[in-house]
């Protein structure tokens, strides 16, 4: 992609209010991370490559399906993806999305056409060939598909057509100026449409891309292994002959696996695991501290969160150095105020300004008005306490954080029930807006226009069911416009929004990392086919084809 739409398309947003993960961590930023936010990764030089050899890595959870139309992919999820398949577009080092298994994509004038034209020559892993036929009987039968993950995000999309064998139009119902940044997730993730026909409901277990590897087996919940693809489009690349993944959900033992040889590379989104890492001999720790953080979610159709004074109320009551100590993040992840991280072009220091701080006697002003009111929305009498549900799931560190929440509610007069609830039902529970409040992640490096548009209108990932006119009103300049001032200006009036709304609070920014053994290379270093830096192992994710093992 060139032209001026290249520096509006900065992915340094985030993609909704959850992102397919419940636990609160810490925070985010585009820099690595050290003993202080924002230092260099513990990581040597990579030197050359070496071909050969096979490593383990342990994710921190299973994936449901491998189906990109049918996954839920979190971190764990995408860096299984990254190994199989290619996604379309990518992020570079600076957060703009280019081209990556994909040729060129280009806009017509209104940004409401994008021409996006294939790689001569690409397979997918039982070779089918990768052409525009391909990505249309993908996009129509699979990725639209009315029980698909992916079809509200791709709504948008009034039709793929095919131009020539290895040219297709997306026609979309608007000018969209963030478009390309939905092809770097699952939506642009090519499949063979083949292989998913003739799996049938097996399609999710047995994936087929283009990526660098080929599948070879899964045993869920225990490991998926991977190996080399022979036939892979770029030359050169895989380095490794094999990767086997292992969900390890237990922060400890997945540590301590590391620590004993048992896995080569351990991925953690949890701010105590990446200190400890730290201390490990042998052990490269590539850290991130991205746009994203952990933070309390509120139901805002369901009283008593339906009222602005309860949710002020809340984010007043909160000590984030507080809750950023419970989570092991002191003196390592700095608190959030906003969607976007200081190093992200659309962070802002009014809006750093206006979040509501720690301040016990207007929390206790604000409840107190709220409980006192005849016309109170939850219906008790007036001076009864607010009572409520704040769900976690079950997790050591997130029980403390949930007892933590408690206390800052109690102090105020509200009687709150905690609720341990695993992840998946979590997350459910939240898409179904069947819940009061709860811990939660939000944030992620994706253009504002997809982070706010998914989180704040009518969408399934609308988990506070908040939606405001002004927000509607600054998300079409988002999404028609490409001049960078005009965008950090719409951004900024969102969070203004959000500011005085509060549909969800902030605690810490989430530093990732994945910490590996020193003999494993090359994690951050990847490339675009044409020599491009990408975007390094930003929140924790990695590009497998570039990395190499030196024992």
């Amino acid at each position: 992609m060139r032209g001026p739409w290249k520096r509006a398309l900065v992915s340094a947003g985030i993609a909704g209010l959850l992102l397919g993960t419940a636990a609160c961590g810490g925070g985010g930023s585009d820099s690595n991370g050290d003993a202080e936010a924002g230092a260099v990764s513990d990581v040597g030089e990579a030197g050359d490559p070496v071909e050969g050899g096979e490593i383990t890595v342990g994710l921190e959870a299973e994936t449901n399906s491998w189906l990109p139309n049918e996954g839920t992919f979190n971190q764990p999820g995408t860096n299984v993806a990254y190994a199989i398949y290619d996604p379309l577009m990518h992020r570079t080092a600076d957060g703009s999305v280019e081209p990556y298994l994909a040729e060129s994509m280009e806009p017509n004038a209104e940004l409401s056409e994008w021409t996006l034209k294939l790689r001569p020559d690409v397979q997918f892993h039982d070779g089918t060939p990768l052409n525009a036929q391909a990505l249309k009987t993908i996009f129509d039968e699979y990725l639209t598909a009315p029980d698909s993950r992916l079809a509200a995000s791709l709504a948008q999309v009034t039709s793929l057509d095919v131009v020539d064998d290895l040219t297709v139009v997306y026609r979309l119902t608007a000018p969209n100026s963030a478009f390309p940044d939905e092809l770097v997730t699952a939506a642009g993730w090519p499949f063979s449409p083949t292989a998913a026909a003739a799996a049938g409901e097996d399609a999710g277990a047995n994936p087929v891309g283009t990526g660098p590897f080929t599948f070879v087996s899964w045993q869920r919940d225990s490991n998926l292994v991977v190996e080399k693809n022979e036939n892979y489009w770029q030359e050169g690349l895989p380095h490794l002959d094999k990767i086997t993944f292992r969900p390890i959900p237990d922060e400890d033992t997945r540590l301590s696996s590391l620590q004993t040889a048992d896995i080569d590379v351990m991925q953690s989104l949890r701010q105590s695991t990446v200190v400890r890492a730290r201390e490990l001999d042998g052990v490269s720790n590539y850290e991130h501290l991205g746009s994203n953080s952990g933070g309390m979610t509120m139901n805002t159709s369901r009283p008593p969160f339906d009222d602005v004074r309860v949710r002020q109320a809340m984010a007043h009551a909160m000590d984030q150095n507080a809750l950023i100590e419970v989570l092991g993040g002191a003196g390592v992840t700095p608190p959030q105020t906003q969607f976007f991280s200081p190093d992200s072009p659309y962070y802002s220091e009014k809006l750093e300004e206006s979040y509501p701080k720690f301040d016990v006697e207007r929390a206790q002003e604000l409840y107190d008005d709220y409980i006192n009111d005849p016309e109170r929305s939850d219906g008790k009498s007036v001076g009864e306490p607010i009572s409520f549900t704040f769900q976690c799931p079950p997790d050591p560190s997130l029980n403390e954080l949930s007892q933590l929440y408690q206390a800052f509610f109690n102090a105020l007069g509200a009687e709150v029930e905690l609720q341990q609830t695993e992840q998946a039902a979590w997350i459910q529970d939240m898409l179904a807006r069947d819940y009061e409040a709860g811990c939660t992640r939000v944030g992620a490096d994706r253009d504002p226009y997809i982070v706010f548009s998914q989180a704040f209108q009518e969408n399934p990932l609308n988990m506070t069911a908040f939606q405001s006119p002004e927000i509607d009103e600054q998300l079409e300049i988002l999404k028609t416009t490409t001049d960078i001032d005009a965008r950090k200006a719409a951004v900024e009036a969102i969070g203004e929004v959000l500011n005085e709304n509060v549909p969800n609070t902030f605690s810490a920014g989430t530093l990732t990392v994945m910490a590996t053994r020193d003999a494993v290379k090359n994690l951050d270093g990847w490339v675009f086919p044409d020599g491009a830096e990408g975007n390094g192992a930003n929140n924790a994710q990695i590009m497998w084809g570039h990395v190499w093992v030196t024992d």
